[in-house]
This record gives structure tokens, sequence and C-alpha cells, in this order.
């Protein structure tokens, strides 16, 4: 004879309760992808570099495609580069070629619970094709040794009307200020400045200026980040490098 509840309690059938608990742990786990940030349209120069970013969020954590007219990117001049934690990527294209790149850019990201579409348009044209206000960089970074520990700042100054609005790029990845507790930050003339300079700011710097117009890159300067030891190193070879164009 089955024993019948307590007072004031109810039994609940203990295998829908189960199933109704892996439902809900389910819903709670996995989500389709969403975007966290998508590609822009953007008109870049003929020799220059243009780069889409392409970020997405979910669990299982999305895997994100780039497709050029219907077909998967690929060439040498075709460059995809993935996010350190995995949640995007971005595609460079290094040299821009004009017509052979004009395209729609299409950004996928998918997982087992679905998948989501997102593009973007860009247009390449030569140096005499360029609008007026077209941006120009006027300074660009430079190579820099930065003692650890210390702050390193990364310049950059860009011309344009409307008056560009500056990024950065660090080994080809998008610079996110916000991410890094305040370490990080873009000054008002465009400048990076790092704070306590870390071994992991070591790294391959380029800012963007980008308007109305279309978008320019700066050439590339490498920021090397030395201990104590390195850093003296560092200081007598310039010294003995100055003391040689001296002789001469």
């Amino acid at each position: 004879m089955a024993p019948e509840p307590a007072p004031g309690r109810t039994m609940v059938p203990l295998v829908p309760a189960l199933v109704m608990l892996g439902l809900v742990a389910g819903a709670h786990g996995d989500s389709k992808p969403v975007f966290i940030r998508v590609p822009e349209d953007q008109t870049g120069l003929s020799g220059g570099v243009a780069s889409f970013v392409c970020q997405a969020t979910g669990e299982p954590k999305p895997r994100i495609t780039w497709m050029k007219k219907g077909k998967k990117v690929s060439s040498q001049r075709f460059e995809v580069i993935e996010f350190d934690d995995g949640a995007g990527s971005v595609l460079r294209i290094q040299p821009l070629r004009v017509q052979r790149d004009e395209a729609i850019y299409e950004c996928t990201a998918t997982n087992s619970l679905g998948e989501i579409n997102t593009s973007a348009k860009l247009s390449v044209l030569e140096e005499e094709q360029l609008p007026p206000g077209f941006p120009s960089i006027d300074m660009g970074p430079q190579l820099k040794v930065v003692e650890k520990a210390r702050t390193a700042t990364m310049l950059c100054a860009a011309g344009g009307n409307p008056d560009p609005e500056i990024s950065w790029f660090k080994d080809f990845l998008p610079v996110d200020p916000a991410t890094s507790n305040g370490r990080i930050k873009q000054l008002r003339s465009g400048a990076l400045q790092i704070e306590s300079s870390e071994e992991s700011d070591q790294g391959k710097y380029e800012c963007v200026a980008t308007n109305s117009a279309g978008t320019r890159y700066s050439a590339p300067a490498n920021l090397y980040v030395r201990g104590p030891a390195a850093w003296a190193q560092s200081l007598m070879g310039i010294w003995s490098l100055l003391s040689t164009l001296v002789c001469v």
C-alpha cells in the first residue's frame, strides 16, 4: 500500500520533474548565435587595407565564416584573424585592388542551434579618384621600445572632412580600451596611451582614420616591451648606433 503524502505537501512525479529540470537547464545553457559586432561598409584606397570585424555570442560558441559572392574567401591577399577568445574574427584584405576586391562580404555565425548572417560592402578607389575630404594620416605611429610597467604612447594624427574618427589595430585585431580596466586609453589627439605596459602589449600597431568619404590605414609600427636588463641593452644598442653615425 503506497504511503499517503504528508498534510500540506504535494508529491511531484519524479520523471516529469527531471524532464522539466533538463529543459530549464538546456534553455539556460544553450543559445542561438547573436551578433555583438557586425562589419561596416568601407571605401578603401587601392594598395591600402580593409578590415571587416565580425563578432557573435551564443552557446555553443558560434563559428564565424566569411563569404564573397557566395564562396568562402580564398586569396593570398585575404587573411582571417581570430580573436583570442574565439568570439569572432577579422577579415583583412591587403593590398586592395580596384574592381577585383569590390564586392559584398558576408559574415556567418553558426552553432548547433542556428545560423545568422550579415554583410558589408567594400568599394576601392584609385588615388586620383579620391573624393574631397578623404582621410589622410598626417602622423602615424613609430617604432617604440618601452620598459615594462612604464607608459607607452603610440602617436597618430589624421586629417579629412569631416574630421575622421581614429581607431587602432594591434596585430590586425581591433584595440578595445574598454576591456583594459582603464590601463589603455585613446587620447583626444587620437594617440593610444598604454599605462603599466606589459609584455602582452608588445606587437604591431596601426591607426585607422575613417570618415564618410573613406578609410585610410597608417603604416604599421612595432611596440617592444622590455624588462630592465633588456631595456639597458636596447639603450646601449641605440647609443652604439648613434656613435657610429657621428663618427661617419
